[in-house]
């Protein structure tokens, strides 16, 4: 019997209408263009607006998008995974939202957080549905609206994040296509320099952490860039030599979005070069969990079938990691 593969059989993306440029940024914070495409690599990123505008709105449009594209009736999905930093509320899975937005009626759904992380995650559990043959159509989404969590007062990350959305289609086949491999990791000690302080069960949000603004995302930019480079690049380059491959064999790296830096020294690192580097970061920004499915989007048209790729991640937590799997379409 051949082994079933699980394969990536289309891909969508949405981002908001509205754009955050580095100009207008300039007259919200002590920043400038200039500043932050030499640190960041970022032009501008997509907000988005609306009361009650949450990343439901943005994850549906996407999956919408993917139903239509892969011609797919909605009814026929069996499992919705969104990951996201971002949910609707606190209660009730943002994929759930998206299921019924979707008309995804048989689906069971749940979200995973795993930071910027998030996708790779999901996409590797979503697989495992696929190829122990319980599931036949699986949709991971990767969506967040991170200017609900961003400080326009802090410099250091308003100039970062952005909001949007990215999905993929899974379904099973027994060609040489699809995911192959697999690599993730977490490390709880990453909690110190990346994170949220109010809003969870430890701390539950009150007026005093509002008033402290503590209700927003804190980096500490030096050990999270450090941590980031060294553990995408040694996953990167343990699951190329664990599938006997190299360099030259993989036709595209796709790194989280997190900076053009951290992007740059993980090509570095791992010896791949930059002409087949997956970046869209100057015109998104990071939008954490939508990252990689937005930039398969992106270049979705220079895709060919058989393509060697490997998508790597570094998230808050920490959680990392990388996967290899060859372009189905």
């Amino acid at each position: 019997m051949l082994k079933v593969n699980a394969a990536i059989t289309g891909v969508a993306g949405y981002v908001p209408d509205y754009v955050l440029t580095n100009k207008e940024l300039e007259t919200m914070v002590d920043t400038n263009d200039e500043w932050i495409k030499s640190r960041t690599g970022i032009e501008e990123r997509r907000i988005l607006k609306g009361k009650g505008n949450g990343t439901s709105v943005m994850g549906t449009e996407a999956v919408k998008l993917l139903l239509e594209k892969t011609n797919t009736d909605a009814g026929e999905i069996d499992l919705v995974i969104c990951a996201t930093v971002t949910p609707d509320m606190r209660v009730v899975d943002t994929a759930n939202i998206i299921a019924l937005n979707t008309g995804c009626k048989n689906a069971f759904t749940y979200d995973i957080n795993a930071a910027c992380s998030g996708f790779l995650f999901a996409l590797t559990t979503g697989s495992k549905f696929i190829e122990t043959g319980a599931y036949k159509k699986v949709i991971i989404v990767g969506a967040d609206k991170m200017s609900s969590i961003i400080d326009y007062k802090d410099r250091a990350t308003c100039i970062i994040f952005g909001d949007g959305a990215g999905a993929v289609l899974l379904e099973p086949t027994e060609e040489e296509v699809g995911i192959k491999d697999a690599l993730l990791k977490s490390d709880g000690s990453g909690k110190e320099n990346l994170y949220i302080k109010a809003g969870g069960s430890a701390h539950p949000i009150t007026i005093d952490h509002v008033i402290a603004r503590e209700q927003f995302v804190v980096q500490n930019g030096r050990p999270v860039f450090k941590a980031a480079v060294s553990n995408m690049s040694n996953a990167v380059k343990t699951v190329i030599s664990r599938n006997n491959l190299t360099v030259s064999d993989v036709r595209w790296l796709v790194p989280h979005q997190a900076n053009r830096r951290i992007i740059e020294t993980v090509a570095k690192m791992a010896d791949y070069p930059m002409e087949r580097v997956m970046m869209n970061i100057h015109k998104y920004g990071n939008t954490t969990a939508g990252t990689i499915p937005l930039c398969l989007w992106d270049y979705e048209d220079q895709l060919k079938k058989g393509d060697n790729i490997i998508l790597t991640s570094f998230g808050g937590g920490y959680t990392w990691g990388a996967i290899y799997l060859k372009w189905a379409y």
